[in-house]
């Protein structure tokens, strides 16, 4: 999931890389090298520099490269809120998803309730602006859009649909996918929908 923000980056910069794919449930020796601390992906590589967490390389590859497509607004009050809604996404958005598809019963119905908070005080950033910096597509945009291709096994797990909760928010994802780099770069829902079930039956919920 947090792997996609790079390659959206990265396309969207225009930046050719060389992409290995890492299963996190059997870690390679090698990423165990390269991210001795958190021992997780992504990891970028560059200039044999490692940078890791996704949110800080996406930073990264925007400063590197910063006169194609500036991901963070120049104004410094806009970028930190930028930032704000960034870390919001990073703390709230998978745990709150995680719980939807590896929980059932009371815990289910709990865990769709605080899913749906969560989304909608996103949309409520979002009001009715194309994107949430704005008219062009920017940092808070890339660090939420990868999340949207687990929406559809988050609701076949939880049986509801964000669209009804959050029309606006699925306005915006269906924007977004219509940038080629997004929709290049993100999973296919029905694969991650597949892999989720996977997890449940490993996990013992089904």
């Amino acid at each position: 999931m947090f792997g996609m923000r790079l390659r959206i980056a990265l396309a969207e910069k225009g930046i050719e890389y060389e992409y290995r794919e890492e299963d996190p449930r059997n870690k390679s020796e090698l990423l165990l090298k390269m991210n001795p601390v958190h021992k997780k992906i992504p990891i970028l590589i560059h200039n044999d520099k490692l940078v890791c967490e996704s949110i800080i390389a996406v930073q990264y590859i925007d400063e590197v490269w910063s006169k194609k497509a500036p991901f963070l607004p120049s104004d410094p009050y806009q970028r930190a809120q930028a930032r704000f809604w960034a870390d919001y996404i990073d703390k709230k958005m998978y745990d709150a998803g995680r719980r939807v598809w590896s929980s059932k019963g009371d815990e289910l119905e709990a865990a769709k309730k605080d899913f749906l908070e969560v989304l909608k005080v996103l949309e409520a950033e979002l009001d009715d602006k194309p994107y949430f910096g704005g008219e062009t597509f920017g940092f808070v945009d890339l660090a939420f859009i990868p999340f949207y291709c687990w929406f559809y096994a988050y609701e076949s797990c939880g049986n509801f649909s964000v669209e009804a909760e959050c029309p606006k928010l699925i306005a915006w994802a269906n924007r977004c996918m219509e940038k080629k780099n997004v929709a290049k770069s993100l999973a296919d829902k029905q694969k991650v929908y597949e892999f989720v079930l996977e997890l449940r039956k490993a996990f013992g919920i089904d």
